[in-house]
């Protein structure tokens, strides 16, 4: 019998997708450093086009896996892969998967994912697959229990009263999977009631601050592999090995990172790295922001980045972002890449999240949270406004959804998204806070200047005669997002008439001695903006609120290198004020 793997791979990371925020919330082993569900996203990403091109996906999953979680999770599924999409197959990829995801850790623990496929391959060996939804309920239900009693393998666990993230991550993955391949009509997951009061690190849980990095680098030897491996353990801790082909994905932990690349120079040649410093993820972990009202989400198409979303405790909805092998989720893909890629002529798409990852990100955050407010992208740039609304009435009797169409992209819907969270936190009102957020969305505006029209006309939004004929001619077109579109509202010939335009439009819609809130967005020209357009803009108003903000990269991806943009929200005091200010 045949399964439809492909959609089963793409349901089961849409479902982690949707969770990832929580995950990086409960994470706390080995090290409370809030990564988990960042990790597993960046590593299983591939999973979404899996397996027309298997060794593809095999390569991409190893190659780009991130953190503990994500080169487990890499190294189970480049197995799994392998199976040939018929039930009798998917023991021995859960065995071939799972042998191989323990052999990749040098010091493997219980109470983790590994834990998990124990638990799967003991299930799938005791009775053959089947695809009937009370097998695949008995199988969830095995796979709960492990989660479940993984703070009774680890202390550290049961000291901060949660579930191990990386065990949670692949429960829910394989929830989403085995639901669709036995073609459940929909997928429901009630996380928060299935892991109720084992969802929250407890307040008496701390974490020390710790020096040091972890590190993800792809290697190759050119003679003693194995030897040299075996080095790794003096370079740092939590390593995990992965074999691919002629090249080694390493992951470990370590006291100095410049140090440790050094080291690990020495014994072969890098051919990528990356990474991330463990005691500023662990004090981003320690705060947490206070509860709200009402919760604040909003797309990534706006220029709001995950660190500016973990500050404000909102939730953002990615797209995803395609540069020739590598796809990843706007908000994960690093902006340098993205923009070298485009100068050097890669091709370049973005794509929207699927209806299903969609849905399960508002039955997410209706689950974690009493009351949401989802400051949508314009309705005409996307169809999510028609999406949510049509889910928010089948599904939210309660009215705790609510949805408004921001009529707004890139600068304009983040500054409109990060003034109404900044907004919550002034006010226990989640009415008033709802109508900050509409009378933000009707005075908020936005002046994008491109550099190059080649771009738009890649992405079909102008001629490409039209595009040579510009960048010929030195035209930089200044459009705007509005309602009805991208409207052009101007050309300049070069960077100081650009300047001039923005300055001109600011001194026309701002007095000089008020405190607006402004965004200045960037692309690759970070320097330019922060030197030269942002003194200009401090000098004419001393008392704005300026934000130096990467452009979204959905926007990037369309406008391309060396775009920038100004958003502003003019003073208005019925917009800022709470109502017992105004009072």
């Amino acid at each position: 019998m045949g399964f439809d793997f492909q959609s089963a791979l793409r349901a089961g990371f849409e479902c982690v997708a949707a969770w990832s925020d929580l995950l990086d919330q409960i994470n706390v082993f080995p090290v409370a450093d809030g990564d988990t569900g960042r990790n597993l996203i960046i590593s299983l990403t591939p999973l979404k086009s899996a397996p027309g091109d298997r060794e593809k996906t095999i390569h991409n999953l190893l190659t780009h896996a991130r953190g503990n979680s994500g080169n487990i999770a890499a190294r189970f599924f480049a197995a799994f892969l392998k199976t040939d999409s018929r039930d009798e197959s998917i023991l021995p990829g859960a065995i071939a998967g799972r042998d191989l995801a323990w052999q990749a850790v040098a010091n493997p623990i219980p109470g983790t994912m590994l834990t998990v496929f124990d638990a799967l391959v003991d299930f799938l060996g005791s009775k053959s697959f089947q695809s009937t939804p009370e097998y695949v309920d008995g199988l969830v239900g095995h796979l709960e229990k492990c989660v479940k009693d993984t703070p009774a393998l680890l202390p550290r666990l049961k000291s901060a009263g949660v579930v191990d993230a990386g065990a949670l991550g692949i429960y829910i993955f394989w929830d989403g999977f085995f639901k669709r391949l036995a073609g459940h009509a929909d997928i429901s997951q009630p996380i928060t009631e299935t892991f109720k009061g084992l969802l929250k690190v407890s307040q008496a849980f701390h974490e020390d601050p710790e020096a040091g990095h972890c590190v993800d680098t792809v290697m190759r030897f050119a003679d003693g592999g194995e030897e040299k491996i075996k080095k790794l353990a003096e370079v740092g801790d939590s390593v995990v090995v992965i074999p691919h082909k002629d090249c080694y994905k390493i992951h470990l932990h370590t006291a100095d990172a410049k140090q440790a690349r050094s080291r690990i120079e020495s014994l072969g040649e890098v051919l990528k790295w990356s990474d991330d410093d463990i005691g500023l993820q662990i004090r981003d972990f320690e705060n947490k922001p206070t509860p709200r009202a009402i919760h604040i989400m909003t797309d990534a198409a706006g220029s709001v980045t995950r660190e500016d979303a973990r500050r404000l405790g909102m939730t953002l909805l990615d797209s995803y972002i395609t540069a020739g092998d590598a796809s990843l989720p706007e908000t994960r893909f690093p902006p340098a890449d993205l923009y070298r890629a485009m100068r050097s002529g890669v091709k370049v798409s973005t794509s929207q999240a699927s209806v299903f990852e969609r849905h399960r990100h508002y039955q997410s955050v209706l689950q974690r949270h009493a009351r949401v407010l989802y400051l949508c992208v314009g309705s005409v740039f996307t169809g999510n406004y028609a999406v949510a609304v049509e889910w928010q009435q089948k599904n939210d009797q309660e009215n705790r959804l609510t949805v408004l169409d921001t009529q707004a992209a890139s600068g304009r819907l983040g500054t409109i998204a990060i003034a109404t969270a900044r907004f919550a936190e002034k006010t226990q009102d989640p009415e008033a806070v709802v109508q900050f957020a509409r009378s933000a969305i009707q005075i908020c505006e936005e002046y994008v200047f491109l550099d190059k029209l080649k771009y738009l006309a890649a992405g079909g939004r102008l001629s490409r005669p039209g595009a040579f004929l510009g960048d010929m001619l030195h035209a930089r077109p200044i459009i705007s997002p509005v309602a009805e579109g991208a409207k052009k509202v101007g050309v300049v010939k070069n960077a100081e008439g650009q300047l001039k335009f923005a300055l001109k439009k600011l001194h026309d819609r701002l007095e000089t001695d008020s405190a607006p809130f402004i965004m200045l967005e960037y692309s690759d020209n970070d320097r330019w903006v922060s030197d030269a357009v942002e003194p200009e803009i401090k000098a004419r108003f001393p008392q704005a609120d300026i934000l130096l903000q990467p452009l979204s990269l959905t926007s990037g991806v369309h406008m391309g290198p060396g775009t920038w943009g100004l958003a502003f929200l003019p003073e208005n005091t019925s917009c800022f004020k709470t109502p017992s200010e105004a009072r």
